[in-house]
């Protein structure tokens, strides 16, 4: 296993926690499913209490750094320059449905600059984390982007309105979970990914991910922090999925 930084360690510890939560309460959809009520509310509750436990256990080691939550928005703490990145449960629409395709997303953006980022599915026990100069893991093993030069061979992720757009240009799937299309892009899953207006929870530790693994990925800066409009791919593929993404 290579070496990691406590910042990364205080992340998996906390994804680790929080998941036993995700798991337990996504064994009870299944009854909730049957019920007139449906599992709606209920979900909503799993998301904030995800959440919470996220922050507690980020915080403990870390008191001052901020946060940048999807349920709560901004926490700012004494360090106004550090925050934590959360998305408790991309994918929450399939979480509701039962599908088990969704993850836990923590980044941590320092001087707006993402350093380290990890995307963690409790569901299949898969783990990718990447740090700033220190390349891209799956589940401990080293990650490359794919290596795909034509773009017909490509298999690329967005969301509807990408896929209106796009289709029948390119080979799409859209999956419902961002933070899992982008590290499937990280580990050659996926060879790219595209979406407009979208939140930065839900694509800042993949941004850093697919960069470590060797891939591409847009300058998100210029965006509002939930109208970002993202583009990721292998370098061999990236302008040319650019270019069918021309007025998008």
């Amino acid at each position: 296993m290579n070496s990691i930084s406590p910042n990364l360690n205080l992340m998996i510890k906390a994804c680790e926690k929080a998941s036993k939560v995700i798991i337990r309460d996504f064994g009870e959809l299944e009854n909730l499913q049957v019920s007139k009520k449906g599992p709606k509310d209920f979900v909503t509750k799993t998301d904030k209490r995800v959440e919470n436990i996220l922050i507690e256990e980020l915080s403990k080691s870390k008191k001052n750094y901020s946060f940048i939550t999807e349920e709560t928005g901004k926490i700012l703490n004494k360090n106004k320059d550090i925050f934590w990145v959360i998305d408790p449960i991309d994918g929450t629409t399939n979480f509701l449905h039962g599908i088990p395709h969704f993850a836990i997303s923590i980044a941590l953006q320092q001087n707006s600059e993402i350093i380290t980022g990890l995307i963690f599915d409790p569901i299949k026990n898969e783990i990718f984390y990447a740090e700033k100069n220190n390349g891209s893991y799956f589940n401990n093993n080293r990650i490359r982007v794919s290596n795909k030069s034509n773009i017909d061979e490509c298999l690329f992720s967005t969301n509807c309105e990408g896929i209106k757009f796009v289709y029948p240009k390119l080979n799409l799937r859209n999956t419902g979970c961002a933070a899992l299309d982008l590290a499937y892009v990280g580990c050659g899953r996926f060879d790219g990914f595209f979406h407009n207006r979208i939140n930065l929870w839900d694509i800042a530790a993949g941004k850093i991910i697919i960069e470590e693994a060797g891939g591409k990925v847009n300058d998100i800066s210029k965006f509002q922090i939930n109208k970002i409009n993202i583009r990721a791919a292998n370098l061999n593929i990236y302008e040319k999925m650019l270019k069918k993404l021309d007025n998008f």
